[in-house]
């Protein structure tokens, strides 16, 4: 057991470090993530993120030689074992697997725009509902997006249950915070990157062609896209419904536009 830290106190400083990363705004503040699962971790180790705590229940040690041989990078992290009794207080699911880890938050920069060539984003304007939020990641991970770009006042990505709703495709695509929609048009507009909002005052999808560099702009839940925004996208269109619904959820949407723009 010389490799790991046993934890039997909630009193314990590293304890207590780890269980303040539960609350996001902690976690944010500190640029890291608290990811909980056997198969959301080993979707960190495998899209390259290096554990900085990996957190064992007592009977999951075992565990531990089998990763290692597969992830190297593990051998840098601290290897933290806890009683079911502490895991269950850091565990926010019904039946705890008895493994997390918490892993510093990938890096927010320009590497996911390029100059050149095709490109295509995804952008979320006041987005608020973890379950849609991580679908959409999860499609624009799946049809190759370059990145989904939010506003500050979105659902925060990596939300236990967005990082859920995702099946781990926030770790596999770039996750861009502005600060508002102005910043985000900015920098499009710094790339050539053309915007296509999802709009009820668009124009039918039917027989249009779209630029190859261009962003999706999904908006709010409940209220769509902001006027600032509808006013400045290059295009605007709408998805036609010939059945009795009035409209579909933002991730339902985003999922019929995204596919269809990354054709």
């Amino acid at each position: 057991m010389d490799r790991f830290i046993e934890i039997k106190s909630k009193e314990n400083p590293r304890f207590r470090s780890v269980f303040s990363l539960l609350d996001r705004k902690a976690a944010r503040a500190k640029a890291q993530v608290f990811i909980e699962g056997l198969r959301l971790c080993e979707d960190a180790l495998v899209s390259g993120l290096t554990p900085e705590i990996l957190i064992l229940r007592s009977d999951k040690v075992p565990l531990f030689d089998e990763w290692e041989k597969k992830y190297p990078d593990l051998s840098k992290a601290e290897v933290v074992v806890l009683s079911e009794a502490l895991f269950t207080r850091i565990s926010k699911t019904v039946n705890p697997q008895g493994i997390a880890m918490v892993v510093d938050a990938p890096p927010s920069d320009d590497k996911a725009f390029r100059k050149e060539g095709p490109c295509r984003y995804i952008v979320l304007e006041h987005l608020q509902d973890p379950g849609n939020m991580g679908t959409i990641i999860r499609m624009a991970d799946a049809f190759a997006y370059d990145a989904v770009l939010l506003t500050e006042d979105c659902v925060d990505p990596y939300n236990e249950k967005v990082l859920r709703a995702s099946m781990g495709s926030a770790f596999h695509i770039p996750l861009l915070t502005f600060p508002n929609t102005e910043a985000i048009f900015g920098k499009l507009a710094e790339y050539g990157v053309s915007s296509i909002g999802a709009h009820l005052r668009g124009r039918p999808l039917s027989g249009m062609d779209f630029p190859q560099r261009k962003a999706l702009w999904i908006g709010n839940e409940a209220n769509g896209l902001t006027e600032l925004c509808s006013s400045r996208c290059d295009i605007l269109v709408k998805i036609e419904m010939p059945g009795k619904a009035e409209s579909l959820n933002a991730a339902s949407a985003a999922s019929i536009l995204g596919y269809l723009l990354s054709r």
